[in-house]
């Protein structure tokens, strides 16, 4: 049976637990309780991500999270889809800068059917992985490529921001979703080798929330788990560290067909799991996160050179974290002007920091934020994997929300004049080929694109 648990504790978790348990093969499995809903979430974390390709083969390991759909030794096709969507469950999986991830969320008393599906993949799918489903995921991965980035307006532009901001031959480079000629460029046997080294259970966190017995589930574990060979190639991800400020803004202008003109920009920020990360992401809020903040209030309501302004921020463990600012520009605007408001707005912030108002309505958007993941079986289950993975204890998922509210005024201006200025920026000028058609439809268009960006560019599979 998998040795040792330890349980969370109670202070600061809202009363959420969790126990920890590790089988004989290196497997890591977090398990917590939640008997409000007859479901269940299984949730599985590989530490491999787009940070972990090497030059000439970027995009690999979401590549490869598409072929985990592709059949293993028992379940053939596109079974697992079938069996999760046939017992009533949901599943998808996605891949960032950092992991890859795979999830479903069942009816409770087919549990034991995810746990199978999962170990089987792990376990065996190099007897179903061939030169036919490797080419039918390689154009379905292409075809994402033209679909969300290469053929929508500003749809490259994070990549290009992400691109200056992390200087070449940076891990974090390049996006997961890597470039044509590089998915053209990758083999059948490259794919087999990446799950060779990384899909191994000494390198995956497992956790399984909901309305569970523990003591079952940990059986079903150690019985579909618990055979899979251990086995240690993988090689630590390259470092990621760089200085704190880029030294210099870096400049880009785009001339494309897009419906306006927008000045978009990444700020260099703290790495994720610091308390000045939390900072940083309560600066953000009150500056940039939503209709309440302040360059919403300025270019938008105020100055009207803007119809949607926005500033979020990408969490980083490996590297510094990311904060990307963007602002769609209102139809004759000019983007030097919308600039000089923004540089205005953040010199203020940095002299003067959040008012009393501003830093508590920030630290409850936040806070909501985290509840609203924590309250779902799914969203509690990714942020247990999330917080073993990237630092080694799924327990610090349960005090996030806490660990925000302690943040300091101080320490969100600190952070603000520490980051937030110009030369610690890479800066993307859009200017339209076309006529400018911005308007009051264009928010909801510019919001999308936030959201996506937020999600670190996570690649989800499609069936």
């Amino acid at each position: 049976m998998p040795m040792g648990h330890t349980a969370a504790q109670q202070a600061g978790t809202g009363g959420l637990t969790a126990t920890e348990h590790r089988l004989a093969n290196g497997l890591r499995v977090v398990l917590s309780e939640d008997h409000l809903t007859p479901v269940a979430a299984v949730c599985l974390w590989y530490d491999v991500g787009s940070r972990h390709e090497v030059k000439g083969r970027t995009g690999l390991a979401h590549l490869f999270e598409h072929l985990m759909f592709q059949g293993s030794a028992q379940v053939k096709g596109n079974g697992h889809f079938e069996l999760v969507q046939g017992a009533g469950g949901s599943l998808n999986g996605t891949t960032s800068f950092e992991r890859t991830n795979y999830f479903e969320t069942m009816p409770a008393h087919q549990l034991e059917l995810a746990l199978w599906l999962e170990a089987d993949r792990m376990g065996s799918l190099l007897t179903a992985l061939d030169d036919e489903s490797m080419e039918n995921q390689r154009d379905v991965v292409k075809n994402e490529r033209r679909q969300r980035y290469d053929n929508v307006p500003y749809g490259t532009a994070f990549e290009r921001l992400t691109a200056m901001v992390y200087p070449e031959g940076h891990p974090y480079h390049h996006t997961p979703i890597g470039s044509m000629a590089d998915l053209d460029a990758t083999s059948l046997e490259d794919a087999r080798e990446f799950f060779r080294t990384y899909y191994a259970p000494g390198n995956a966190v497992l956790a399984v929330v909901g309305d569970i017995d523990p003591e079952r589930t940990l059986a079903w574990i150690e019985k579909y788990f618990g055979s899979i060979p251990a086995h240690d190639r993988k090689q630590p991800p390259r470092d990621g560290a760089l200085p704190d400020v880029i030294g210099e803004q870096l400049r880009q202008v785009v001339r494309e067909e897009v419906p306006s003109r927008a000045l978009m920009a990444a700020y260099r920020l703290p790495h994720d799991g610091t308390r000045e990360a939390d900072a940083a992401d309560l600066a953000l809020t009150v500056l940039g996160g939503g209709e309440s903040s302040r360059l919403h209030n300025r270019l938008v309501r105020h100055d009207r050179t803007a119809v949607a302004a926005g500033f979020g921020m990408l969490r980083l463990a490996g590297a510094p974290s990311l904060g990307w600012l963007d602002v769609k520009a209102s139809a004759g605007a000019e983007v030097a002007d919308i600039e000089a408001a923004v540089d205005e707005e953040l010199a203020r912030f940095a002299l003067e920091g959040p008012t009393a108002q501003e830093m508590e309505r920030a630290q409850a958007q936040l806070e909501r934020e985290w509840l609203d993941r924590l309250a779902t079986v799914s969203g509690r289950a990714d942020e247990l994997c999330r917080f073993a993975v990237l630092f080694g204890d799924p327990q610090l998922a349960l005090t996030a929300v806490q660990r925000v509210l302690e943040v300091t005024p101080e320490e969100v201006r600190a952070v603000a004049q520490a980051r937030l200025r110009p030369d610690n920026r890479a800066v993307l000028v859009y200017e339209p080929t076309g006529p400018q058609t911005a308007g009051s439809e264009e928010s909801g268009a510019t919001e999308g694109a936030m959201a996506q960006e937020a999600d670190v560019q996570e690649q989800e599979t499609a069936q």
